[in-house]
Order: C-alpha cells, then structure tokens, then sequence
C-alpha cells in the first residue's frame, strides 16, 4: 500500500467530504508539485488560481516566515502596519479608495454585499442583480447570490435580495432592473461558469446602466485578479472603473485572505459595528500579499502572463482543428478553458494519469491555471500531455 492510499484511507475516515480529492500533495516548488510516494505533477491548476506565483516563492516564504516570528497576530482594535501598506498598495492600483480585509473570497463578497446594501437601504434598495453562471462563493448570502442552481439545491429557504441576468447581454440586465435594484455584479472572466471573458460593450454597457440608474457596480475578482488575466485586476481589461471590487485566492498566495475594494464614493459607509473580521488582515497574510504584489512587479509577470497565455492559446488551439471534440480555446492571460464535447472530467483524469493537473469549469471546460511565472519548457511539456490525454479519447474515433 502507497503513502498515498494510507493519506486517502485516513481522510476519507476524519475529513468531511465536501471534495473529492484525486492526489495526495506534500511538497512544491514553482509550477511542480510532488506526493509522498515520489511522483513528481506539473500543476496546472495553481490551487485554482491561488499560486499565481508558483509553489513556496523563496521572497513569500521568506516575508511568512520573518513575520510570524515578529508578530503572527494583531487584533483589528489596533493598527497593523502591514494591513495600511497592503490597502495602500491596492488602493493606488485600482480604485484609490480604501479596503476591508477578511479570509476567503465568500466572505469578500459577503462584505461586498452588506456594502452595497447599506449603501441603498437609505432609499429602500437592497437588490443586486447577478449573472446566470456565476459564482460567488458558498456562504448561504454568496450561493443565493450565484447563479448555478446546483451550489443551491437543498437549501432553501435562500437568503432574498437577488435577480439574475443573462452574462454577456446587456439587455437582459436592463430587464431585471427595478425599484429595489442596488447594484449589479459581474466576473470579467467567469472562473466556475466555463472560463467565459465578459465582451467589452457587455461591461461597458453595465456600467453606463449603473450610471444612469444610480446603481453600483460591482466586480468579483477572486478568481481572475491579481494579475491572472495579464492585468492586475481583470476589469481593467475595459474603459472603465467599478464602485467596488474583491479580491481572494492568489492575494497571498495560499494564505487564507480576502479583500474588498471600494472606491472613494462607497469607502465610509461601512463605519464601527458594521462589519468585522477577527483574522482580517491578519499580520502573516498581509505580509505575503504585500511580498506576492513585490514579485509581480519585480518579475514583470503581468506582461509574461498576457504573453505566455498567447503562445499557450495558439498551442492549445491545434486541438481544436485535429479534433472535432475539441470545439474552443478560451480565456485571457493565463486562465484558460478548452471547451470539449464530451465530459471535461475525463480529459482532466487522463491528463493526471500523465503529470499534469488541471481542473473542470462545468461539465464541458476543461480549465487551465498555469503559475504567471510559468516556464515556456512547462507549456510545451504540457502541451505534450494534453496532446496525449486528447489523442486517447478522441484519435481512434477521428480514425473511423
């Protein structure tokens, strides 16, 4: 018996199962990651977006470590120095507004949410309107909120207050439109929903509706944020700027952490006792953040990640021309979906057989996380893989 079956057996007997895990990991470094019996994976999936920097950066290890035996603690009754210089930084970057910090990306749209609605309750506004497809999070308010009635089967009675519109018709938001409208809110990229890009006159056209109708815009970033998408937030991909946005996943790359973004207009609704968080902006996250957004910059990771993601859609899209299965290439930067025919769960099992993990988005996408700092030699290996995964499904078939 493997060290793997013995993890596998000793989970499945302690651990909720609320996932379905398919690989024990105990190491990584970059884009590789290991298991305890030696097998060596390339990781396509970065945590689902999380290590947008690769596994264990020496500069990120090196600020957690420095920080959690400086301070591994601070209470949000007092200031936290790495908490003002992170909200610093990602004010100047967006919105120049202010941030609220907390733990995961549900709880970033659950502060984003409460937001929004304090903002309207004055006027008797509370309802947000929301895209089909979309994904928020797995609080009861953020399923509500998402637009995929399997993450809400089974537990009703859901929280009130949203409407759902149809991604990438601008019309259909205007319809949805009325009296206790407070805001829309939208993914530049839709992560869970199949890796399917907002088109700009789609953004463009919700925010000038939100203008007109004294509405807020909002942005889930959790997923495409943080420089995933070849820019730093993915709604800077358009002509325009929301009222608020969040952030989570890749922010600290593996630590647990969240953000809220809000701009100037909507930074002072929340005052003391509106909302609160007992580890946001925790020291140690603040200070892998702060040492993520350093890489970043340092390495120029914006611009290899909209370059390398080029190369790697031209690669991918070879596919989509030797087999029938294979129907698109999709994405921006370096999260990317190949939309297949048939189930996408299949294509991600054999790619992992093989050495590479990737991950689902839906039944038919199979989605593609590189690190931003991946290597040209890891695209092709990769490639490779895939190639191999795809001609075992689908080459007898395209044969006959």
């Amino acid at each position: 018996m493997s060290k793997s079956t013995d993890i596998a057996e000793l989970f499945n007997q302690y651990v909720m199962h609320t996932y379905a895990p398919t690989a024990t990991l105990t190491s990584g470094s970059g884009c590789k990651v290991r298991d305890p019996d030696g097998k060596t994976y390339l990781d396509f999936t970065s945590g689902i977006a999380v290590h947008n920097v690769g596994h264990c950066h020496p500069k990120v290890v090196k600020a957690v470590q420095d920080q959690v035996a400086t301070l591994g603690h601070c209470s949000n009754l007092f200031y936290n120095v790495g908490q003002a210089l992170l909200a610093q930084k990602l004010s100047k970057l967006s919105l120049n507004g202010k941030c609220f910090f907390c733990n995961s990306g549900a709880e970033a749209n659950e502060a984003m949410i409460k937001l929004a609605r304090l903002w309207g309750s004055a006027k008797g506004k509370y309802e947000i309107i929301t895209m089909q497809n979309s994904f928020h999070g797995r609080t009861l308010a953020t399923i509500a909120a998402t637009g995929q009635a399997k993450v809400q089967k089974g537990f009703d009675p859901l929280p009130i207050g949203f409407a759902f519109a149809e991604f990438n018709n601008l019309d259909s938001v205007k319809a949805a439109v009325n009296e206790r409208t407070v805001a829309v809110m939208v993914e530049a990229v839709q992560g869970e929903g199949g890796v399917m890009p907002a088109d700009e006159e789609f953004m463009v056209g919700v925010r000038k509706l939100c203008d007109d109708k004294g509405l807020l815009m909002l942005c889930d970033e959790v997923q495409c944020g943080m420089g995933r998408t070849g820019k730093w937030f993915g709604w800077q991909h358009y002509p325009l700027k929301p009222d608020a946005f969040t952030l989570a996943k890749s922010l600290a790359d593996g630590i647990p952490m969240g953000a809220l973004v809000a701009s100037p207009a909507v930074s002072d609704v929340f005052q003391p006792g509106h909302h609160a968080s007992t580890f946001g902006g925790n020291p140690i996250s603040c200070a892998a953040a702060l040492a993520v957004l350093e890489v970043i910059e340092e390495e120029a990771l914006l611009k290899h990640a909209e370059e390398v993601g080029k190369l790697f859609v031209e690669g991918l899209s070879v596919f989509v021309d030797k087999y029938k299965q294979v129907l698109e290439i999709r994405g921006k930067g370096l999260m990317i979906g190949m939309v297949v025919e048939g189930a996408a769960k299949e294509i991600v099992a054999t790619c992992q057989d093989m050495g590479l993990l990737c991950c689902p988005a839906g039944e038919h996408v199979v989605r593609l996380l590189p690190p931003m700092n991946v290597k040209d030699s890891d695209l092709e290996e990769a490639l490779e893989m895939i190639g191999d995964a795809l001609e075992q499904h689908y080459g007898e078939e395209e044969e006959s």
